[in-house]
């Protein structure tokens, strides 16, 4: 017997674990500077992929957490150690607004799938409760 909607759900909030994952990592990286010869602070993605439900089996699995290759946004920082002979400084091209939201989506869709899995799992004790 296979207890699909908890696996359904388990796979979804592995998901989403991944992406609040990597959405931490971005904000704690947002203000991270560096010289304007380096490669700045790249954001991370998370790349999720249906499961196939033809073959029997269902879901979502995290394929790939790559970065989104970008060249940073230049900061007039004349202060700043690694700034150079212009002042100018490269911060992650990530949006602090772009990245709250994504994290409260994450955590509602996390949450959401904890539920589904409560109640699967309650409608299955129960089911084995009427044999008895």
């Amino acid at each position: 017997m296979t207890f699909d909607g908890i696996s359904i759900a388990g796979s979804g909030m592995q998901a989403y674990q991944t992406w609040l994952d990597a959405i931490a990592d971005n904000i704690a990286n947002i203000n991270t500077i560096t010289a304007t010869d380096e490669v700045p602070f790249q954001e991370r993605v998370v790349e999720v992929q249906a499961r196939n439900p033809e073959a029997g089996v269902a879901g979502v699995d995290v394929v790939d957490t790559a970065v989104a290759e970008t060249d940073g946004r230049l900061v007039y920082d004349p202060s700043h150690p690694l700034a150079n002979d212009d002042g100018f400084v490269v911060a992650p091209s990530m949006n602090l607004e772009e990245l709250m939201t994504d994290i409260i989506i994450a955590q509602r869709s996390f949450q959401a799938n904890s539920n589904v899995l409560n109640r699967a799992r309650e409608s299955y004790e129960r089911a084995l409760e009427i044999g008895k």
